[in-house]
């Protein structure tokens, strides 16, 4: 079976909550050091909770890829709410299936959240967090301008064992000062 390149990406809706879910929780079993939430934690979070945090004006905002009814892959950004952090966004949740990689729907996923990001007023600056180690997520990355400011050691704690987080940046907007 040939896969299409060019599946759909599109905002996630409130109706979108199970095909959510779903790979959420597949992410967080296959892959559980590159999340800070784990599948325990998530597994039984209610339907209605994820609708709440997909519906329009509730600060989450969610991207995802749809090859025909199956959402394949995902990637989140935010904002931070306080009056003197407002101007520093956030990405994270990012995931796409085993069965979609090699597609660029990594690569799509973050034009698409950089262009939200576009939209979003008075926005100087995105950051996210990468698992040290993750050099394939690390340099798609830094190959869309974002770059290394630090790292943050013993970040997750999976079975015992530590893991660090290298911080990466994206300056969206110089300073009026």
């Amino acid at each position: 079976m040939q896969l299409n390149a060019n599946l759909p990406i599109r905002r996630l809706v409130p109706a979108d909550a199970r095909a959510y879910q779903a790979l959420r929780l597949a992410a967080l079993r296959e892959a559980p050091t590159a999340f800070s939430a784990s599948y325990e934690g998530e597994r039984d979070l209610p339907i209605a909770v994820i609708e709440a945090q997909m519906a329009p004006g509730s600060g989450r905002n969610r991207f995802g890829a749809f090859d025909g009814d199956a959402l394949v892959a995902m990637v989140g950004i935010g904002r931070e709410t306080g009056v003197k952090t407002r101007h520093n966004g956030f990405i994270g949740g990012m995931y796409v299936a085993p069965s979609h990689r090699g597609l660029g729907l990594a690569r799509r996923l973050i034009e698409t959240a950089l262009a939200f990001a576009a939209t979003m007023e008075g926005l100087r600056q995105l950051s996210l967090s990468v698992t040290s180690g993750n050099a394939a997520a690390q340099a798609l990355y830094a190959s869309m301008g974002f770059r290394v400011y630090g790292q943050e050691p013993g970040a997750l704690l999976v079975d015992g064992v530590e893991y660090d987080n290298v911080l990466m940046a994206l300056m969206l907007a110089e300073s009026d000062d």
